[in-house]
């Protein structure tokens, strides 16, 4: 499925989701050895576009430690309403307010370990988008709905109930991360081609659910047990155009490794 032409290149995206791991002094360390990193790749104008996502109570020390840097500071869970009774919960004016500029809407361990279905997803993209937030949208299947030949019913599902009756112009302003349930911290990684298929799956459906160009528009990432060792040959399928990282985001020198193999990819 080549893009047309007259669509420039979707920008690369790497995202660190730190998951429940690194307080508040640990992450600005972490961000600070980041931004060290980044410093000496400034030059090269090569660095794709890095979003750290540390734990909430993270989120200030890190955003001062990654001020100036470039790199932008996101959270991995939002609240679909402004403000209320809901104890244990974040909303997105919050995450605005401390300097997030991107969040994780409906990380698969969120589906599956808090029960998230698809129509809250959706009521979290959308209020990702009023508070000016940028969601990453995160689909996919779990080992069994694979080995059943399920994949692509699932990734249709997801995406549309997500995206539908979404305007084009808001659409666009989203990240989609294809995340096969079977790979995120199993040490398992989709093949290059698994991940191309499903992505070109994605795309399809946005064309059709959004508008007819929207699948060659948005940038779609990869996401499961993604390392400095696969990377590259995951960034060489032109319908992948980054990464969600998880474990390999803990520790700065491996996480560059994949931010550097974006940065040369295509």
């Amino acid at each position: 499925m080549a893009a047309p032409s007259s669509v420039p290149r979707r920008p690369r995206i790497v995202a660190g989701n730190w998951k429940m791991n690194r307080a508040a002094s640990e992450g600005a360390a972490l961000a600070r050895e980041l931004a060290a990193l980044r410093a000496g790749d400034a030059a090269s104008g090569k660095s794709p576009v890095v979003v750290i996502c540390p734990p909430f109570p993270a989120l200030e020390s890190v955003g001062r430690a990654l001020a100036g840097t470039g790199m932008r500071l996101g959270a991995q869970n939002l609240h679909a309403e402004t403000h209320g009774a809901f104890t244990g919960e974040v909303s997105g004016g919050m995450l605005a307010a401390v300097g997030c500029e991107w969040v994780l809407v409906g990380h698969s361990e969120r589906r599956a370990l808090m029960g998230e279905t698809d129509a809250v997803v959706a009521a979290k993209l959308r209020a990702a988008l009023r508070d000016g937030l940028t969601p990453v949208v995160c689909v996919g299947e779990t080992l069994a709905e694979r080995e059943a030949g399920r994949t692509e019913e699932v990734l249709v599902r997801q995406v549309t109930v997500a995206y539908h009756e979404l305007e084009p112009e808001r659409a666009r302003a989203t990240v989609v991360a294809y995340e096969p349930v079977w790979a995120i911290g199993t040490g398992k990684v989709a093949s290059p081609e698994q991940a191309r298929d499903a992505h070109r799956v994605i795309r399809a459906t946005l064309d059709r659910v959004v508008d007819a160009r929207a699948g060659h528009e948005l940038a779609i990432l990869y996401g499961g047990s993604v390392n400095a060792g696969n990377a590259a040959a995951l960034f060489a399928e032109a319908d992948v155009d980054g990464a969600l990282v998880g474990g390999a985001s803990l520790e700065a020198a491996s996480f560059w490794k994949i931010v550097a193999a974006a940065g040369t990819a295509g």
